[in-house]
C-alpha cells in the first residue's frame, strides 16, 4: 500500500483506504477554481460597471461571495469537488471517509488566509509536505482530507480458463472477495493481479503466475462454470 493512502476503519469494521492527493494535482485544481472565479467576476464588473458608481457596492459584495463562499458551496453541494477539483479527479471528504460538511468546509476554507503566509501558499504547502496525507493546515484543523476521486468501473467477467474447486470450504465473505478480485483483476496489471494473488497463497498453495491461475480456476468454479 502507498504511504499515501490513508486507512480509515468505520464502525461496521469496514476498511476504507483513502488515496491522499499531493500539492500538485491540488494546486492545478485551484488554478482551474481561480481562473473560473475570474471569470465570473470579469463579467460581474462588466454589468456592474454600467451602472456607474451604483454598482461599486454591489461588485465588492459578489467579489466577496464569489471568493468565499464558491468553495464552500462547490464542496458542500457538489459532493467535495468544485470545478477544478472535479477536472483533476479530486474530491474534499472528512477524515473518517464521511461527506464534508458545512462546518468544516468553512473551516477549511477559512483557513486558506492561514495558509496563503507569507505568500503564494508557502505555509500551505510546508504543511502538506510535511504531513502523510498531504493536508494543509486548514485539512488539519477541519478535519478533512483531499483524495483522488475512485473512478467507476464496470465490472468484468472473470476470465474463463480452467475451473478449479477449491481445497477447502470457503466463507460467503471469502467466495465474493475471490470473485470480486475475479471481476477487477482484468483491469489490473498483470504484476498487480499477481501480487493480490499471493495473498491467497494458504488457499492455492502458490504464489506468482501460477496462483494467479488457481485463484481465477477458483472463481470459475463459484461461478458455477464447466
Amino acid at each position: 500500500m502507498l504511504d499515501t493512502y490513508r486507512e480509515v476503519v468505520t464502525p461496521e469494521g469496514v476498511a476504507l483506504h483513502l488515496p491522499a492527493a499531493g500539492p500538485v494535482p491540488r494546486a492545478l485544481a485551484w488554478a482551474i477554481d481561480l481562473a473560473i472565479r475570474m471569470v465570473a467576476l470579469m463579467i460581474v464588473g462588466m454589468v456592474m460597471g454600467a451602472l456607474g458608481t451604483a454598482g461599486f457596492g454591489p461588485y465588492f459584495v459578489m467579489t466577496f461571495v464569489v471568493f468565499w463562499f464558491y468553495p464552500v458551496l462547490f464542496e458542500v453541494l457538489g459532493h467535495g469537488r468544485t470545478p477544478g477539483k472535479r477536472a483533476l479527479g479530486l474530491r474534499v471528504i472528512a477524515a473518517n471517509g464521511a461527506p464534508v460538511g458545512w462546518l468544516a468546509a468553512f473551516i477549511r476554507n477559512l483557513m486558506r488566509t492561514v495558509d496563503m503566509l507569507p505568500f503564494g501558499y508557502a505555509t500551505g504547502l510546508v504543511a502538506s509536505l510535511a504531513d502523510p496525507w498531504g493536508r494543509r493546515l486548514g485539512d488539519m484543523i477541519a478535519g478533512t482530507l483531499v483524495v483522488h476521486d475512485a473512478r467507476a468501473h464496470e465490472p468484468q467477467a472473470a476470465p474463463v480458463g480452467s475451473v478449479l474447486a477449491p481445497a477447502v470450504a470457503l466463507l460467503p465473505h471469502e467466495q465474493a472477495a475471490i470473485v470480486a478480485f475475479a471481476e477487477r483483476g482484468p483491469q489490473l496489471t498483470h504484476e498487480r493481479q499477481s501480487e493480490l494473488a499471493d495473498l491467497a497463497e494458504p488457499l492455492v498453495q502458490a504464489r506468482g503466475t501460477l496462483a494467479l491461475a488457481r485463484l481465477y480456476g477458483i472463481a470459475n468454479w463459484l461461478l458455477g462454470r464447466q
